[in-house]
């Protein structure tokens, strides 16, 4: 990574990243072949090198209505130690509890009285850390995301935490659901080319802390 103007870090993917993406995916999984979760292994590192790391990877959701999918292109994560802006930093509670498993849940949590936001708990059991899903660009099950969000621009339709919940169909049910099993799930994609390492968003404390990974040129993140 180098540094970026104002501070930022700035690192590894262009405009073509998405289309990339949508080849390699074709190219991992043929016609009939379904994806596979991620191991638990990828989840046991610490937030900061998951965030990063889960970048290019696919989110599928396996609905009853069908297969959502969608190639990550923006996370942040939440550290256990020295970071006022994880939910973590004040102790384990019935919200955070899942924080607090080993590497490789789902944390989901409710914000203003109508978003929800999906997080990936990373290290392990007892450390409170997390990663929190951004923005994706969408691959299979578009037209039942468009659906769920009530709009059809599919540069918007995964374009922040709340409005990617929505249209994975993703609540309080998936809460503390392993990663490693069906129905929501990580699984393989491509590495992104580029990534850019700048400061989360929405926060009051630790809003400092570089700690927000976006594929770099991505039209679907939530914002450069």
């Amino acid at each position: 990574m180098t540094a970026g103007p104002g501070g930022e870090l700035a690192s590894l993917s262009g405009p073509a990243a998405h289309t990339k993406a949508e080849r390699r995916w074709s190219l991992l999984r043929p016609e009939g072949v379904k994806p596979e979760p991620l191991p638990q292994e990828f989840y046991l590192q610490d937030a900061a090198q998951v965030a990063e790391q889960i970048l290019g990877k696919t989110l599928v959701h396996e609905t009853k209505s069908g297969r959502l999918s969608g190639t990550i292109v923006e996370a942040e994560a939440y550290l256990s130690r020295d970071d006022p802006g994880c939910h973590a930093a004040r102790g384990k509670t019935k919200r955070n509890a899942f924080m607090f498993a080993q590497g490789g849940v789902a944390y989901v949590y409710f914000i203003y009285g109508m978003y929800y936001c999906f997080n990936v708990v990373t290290g392990q059991e007892g450390r409170g850390e997390a990663v929190l899903i951004r923005a994706a660009a969408p691959l299979e099950g578009v037209s039942l995301m468009a659906q769920n969000r009530g709009r059809q621009d599919p540069l918007k339709l995964l374009s922040g935490p709340g409005k990617l919940c929505q249209a994975f169909q993703i609540d309080l049910t998936l809460n503390g659901q392993s990663l490693q099993e069906r129905p929501l799930f990580m699984a393989e994609g491509e590495e992104p080319p580029r990534v850019t390492v700048t400061t989360r968003i929405g926060l009051n404390l630790g809003k400092e802390k570089l700690l927000r990974y976006y594929v770099t040129g991505s039209p679907f993140v939530s914002r450069p």
